[in-house]
């Protein structure tokens, strides 16, 4: 073969191979991209339900944390709630009951226990593990007690609590009850106790009560160490019964004593409370011949039967001296006042009697003698109420009753003074809240 066909036979297999090389190459390296793609693709019969999850555990290794150390000592507390027991609030405070009874023995506990009311803190401290460590009681007054652990038992410090007092003005409209009114307006039921207690001589509660009768009360509350304790005094109040207003601003005399007046100067302390009883309703009136829910014949009801729950507190009408208090046949539990001027008035058919009310005892206008009850001849829970004058009985409902002595003229300007700007304090909260509330 000549020469010059050898090369050019010899070139063109050379540029041959170079593409089929070129070729080879790039398919090659695409092969790694179509693989990938592939990978991600699943052909349409594929079942992926058969598959079965492999669950890879591994352990961690945390890096070590340092244990705090243990806390001295623990604080909670609690509040005395209406109708406890001082064991009773101590359990809640998860005290031992064998530590409660050692408390308890204490006779500073026990005299504490005497003056601890309803919203009073306890607060305790214990160890870690449950110990008490020391117990602190919140009396009234700004009064304290704190039980510390000694070696042989619990030492007491008696203290007292820097007591701060601070004036609150209230207004609100009845709509069905007083209480459920004076609760609306956030008014505490103390407050609204006295409010009752101090329009009690011009005002029936059981009666007069009017839907859309409202009512205004200026007030302290009680605060020790900035938290408050429990409502003060009531130092003015207006109540205005179908468009009557009744006003009411406390007075201090020059002795201390202190009294409610209206803003002219006129006392509202009466000589007798309308009633005994603040909330109730008449059951049976006083009437010479009645037909005897018991013995079924007729005879003369010598009082007011005053219809309330068992254990409803009582009030003396007036002050006195307690002539009687036991077991008087169809009377039941029984209590007598003797009052001036000849007045003696009976509570009978009582569930109990108050602390202290024994014969010969002082009793003050307003104190609680006893409670409701059903004892000796009676078919249900009630109040029998009888005023006698000279050993007869009297109508309650009818009967004149004596005044209490007006306020002396040597005091005029003291009394003025002290009340005038609680005055105005109630026209103004009148006339701004009971705006609002229209």
């Amino acid at each position: 073969m000549p020469l010059t066909k050898l090369r050019i036979l010899t070139d063109r297999m050379t540029r041959a191979e170079r593409r089929l090389s070129l070729r080879t190459l790039v398919a090659i390296s695409s092969l790694p991209l179509f693989g990938v793609v592939a990978a991600f693709g699943l052909a349409p019969d594929t079942n992926t339900l058969d598959i079965t999850p492999q669950v890879i555990t591994e352990a961690i290794a945390l890096p070590a944390v340092a244990r705090p150390a243990e806390p001295g000592s623990f604080e909670r507390d609690t509040l005395v709630q209406a109708g406890d027991t001082l064991a009773r609030a101590l359990t809640r405070l998860d005290i031992d009951p064998l530590e409660i009874q050692r408390l308890l023995a204490a006779d500073a506990v026990r005299q504490m226990a005497a003056s601890i009311r309803a919203g009073n803190r306890i607060r305790a401290t214990t160890t870690h593990n449950g110990e008490l460590l020391a117990i602190h009681f919140d009396g009234v007054d700004g009064g304290a007690l704190t039980m510390r652990r000694q070696a042989d038992g619990f030492t007491a410090e008696a203290g007292s609590d820097l007591i701060e007092s601070r004036v609150v003005m209230r207004s609100g409209r009845i709509l069905s009850s007083l209480y459920g009114a004076t609760d609306s307006a956030g008014i505490p039921d103390r407050i609204a106790d006295k409010m009752a207690e101090v329009f009690s001589t011009s005002l029936d509660f059981r009666e007069d009560l009017r839907r859309g009768d409202t009512f205004s009360v200026i007030y302290t509350v009680n605060y020790r160490n900035g938290e408050p304790v429990g409502a003060g005094k009531l130092i003015a109040a207006e109540y205005v019964n179908a468009g009557k207003a009744y006003r009411a601003v406390l007075y201090q005399d020059p002795y201390g004593r202190e009294e409610y007046y209206t803003p002219e100067g006129e006392s509202l302390r009466k000589g007798f409370l309308r009633s005994p009883l603040e909330f109730s309703r008449v059951t049976s009136s006083f009437s010479n011949s009645r037909k005897h829910p018991v013995y079924g014949f007729h005879r003369a009801h010598t009082g007011v039967d005053f219809g309330a729950p068992t254990g409803t507190r009582i009030k003396a009408t007036g002050d006195a001296t307690v002539a009687f208090a036991g077991r008087k046949g169809g009377y039941g539990n029984l209590v007598i006042l003797r009052h001036q001027n000849g007045f003696e008035t009976y509570y009978a058919h009582l569930s109990g009697f108050a602390t202290g009310v024994r014969p010969g005892q002082a009793v003050a206008q307003g104190q609680v003698i006893g409670y409701v009850g059903a004892t000796g001849t009676a078919t249900g829970p009630h109040l029998h109420y009888e005023i006698r004058i000279a050993g007869q009985p009297q109508n309650p409902m009818a009967v004149k009753l004596p005044g209490a002595p007006p306020l002396a003229a040597a005091q005029r300007a003291r009394f003025l003074e002290q009340t005038a700007a609680w005055s105005d304090r109630l026209a103004l909260l009148r006339d701004t809240n009971l705006a609002a509330l229209d």
